[in-house]
């Protein structure tokens, strides 16, 4: 791939050159003219412009005013959810539910993207193969937008099928898909807050990537699902609080113990938990999290839910009680793996 744009590299660029590539990445990248406000865009869909304004703030825009911000893809996203509703398939509310999973997913995989690609960027500019950032995303945006499309769009349809086996797996009626026993594993850095007054930007953004990277390898593999990152912080959840537990000592032996990572401490607790939006709600994950943050580092303290479900292959060790907010006293549980005894 070339990327390559004029003029020569080292000669800055003009802003009228820069506004005009700017402009040709918004065309690469919507591929449409806009020409139409939020008002015209929702008469030519048939949709209530208020019901079209509330959908476009669920997924995340700000308010467009009466700027022609909206093509005929916009159109025609907004006929779907006309025809949606008017066909009783789903209503007003649950389509704006999905609006704001869908907004919010995609802003951060947006900026994920973005951000990743900068460090691609950077080294072009640096070796002289592009004359600026806009250019190489000018060219990015070319030659691997429609790929990635085609990519996202596989990729969701297998994550959609795993969701609705799981869903299936885990109950057969509307209360049991909605709120199910689970183990919450919340695992965090230690010393993560003295540590980021020590590094560059750079050098956070590495640690923290580094992270979430092989956290999210350990927990995958290990039979969990990643619930959300938060930087220094990883949320997991399983059915099965053996899985959690083999999956919370595998990430403090493969991921704190090694020397580019800070310790970490991983809690886990049990219990009856909400799912929404991607997200898990409830006592267990407040207490998952309560139980890291007391927990010393490279180690993994349970809730008694969680220690009375593990059998032999673990040994476990109830503390002496302590004030966790928002729960009272509570005794957590330091919780290892047995070594296999070998005779000589």
């Amino acid at each position: 791939m070339t990327r390559s744009t004029s003029p020569p590299s080292g000669e800055p660029v003009r802003e009228p050159r820069r506004e005009s590539l700017r402009n040709r990445l918004l065309g690469l990248l919507l591929r449409e003219e806009l020409d139409r406000d939020i008002v015209a865009a929702a008469g030519d869909a048939r949709l209530d412009p208020e019901l079209a304004r509330r959908l476009w703030r669920a997924l995340g825009f700000p308010e467009p005013g009466e700027r022609q911000a909206f093509g005929d893809a916009d159109v025609a996203a907004f006929q779907l959810v006309t025809a949606a509703i008017q066909s009783d398939l789903l209503t007003e509310d649950t389509v704006l539910r999905l609006a704001r999973a869908m907004g919010v997913t995609m802003a951060r995989l947006a900026d994920w993207e973005v951000a990743t690609l900068v460090d691609e960027m950077e080294r072009d500019v640096e070796v002289g193969r592009a004359d600026s950032r806009l250019g190489v995303a000018l060219t990015l945006a070319a030659e691997l937008a429609p790929r990635f499309e085609d990519i996202l769009v596989q990729v969701w349809r297998r994550h959609l099928t795993v969701a609705a086996a799981r869903m299936e797996a885990i109950g057969a009626n509307d209360t049991e898909l909605r709120t199910t026993t689970m183990t919450v594993g919340f695992a965090d850095l230690s010393r993560f807050t003295s540590l980021s007054n020590q590094l560059d930007d750079a050098a956070l953004g590495t640690l923290v990537e580094r992270f979430e990277e092989r956290g999210a390898d350990v927990i995958t593999v290990g039979g969990g699902r990643v619930i959300k990152t938060l930087g220094d912080a990883v949320l997991y959840v399983t059915v099965d609080p053996v899985v959690a537990t083999r999956i919370a000592l595998e990430l403090v032996s493969n991921v704190g113990a090694r020397d580019d990572v800070p310790a970490i401490r991983v809690g886990l607790a049990t219990g009856s938990v909400v799912s929404r939006l991607g997200d898990v709600f409830g006592p267990p994950v407040n207490l998952a999290a309560r139980l890291s943050h007391v927990a010393r580092a490279n180690r993994v303290l349970v809730d008694d839910a969680t220690a009375k479900a593990l059998g032999p292959d673990f040994a476990t060790r109830a503390l002496p009680p302590r004030p966790l907010r928002g729960f009272g006293d509570v005794a957590p549980i330091t919780v290892s793996q047995r070594r296999a005894f070998r005779s000589r």
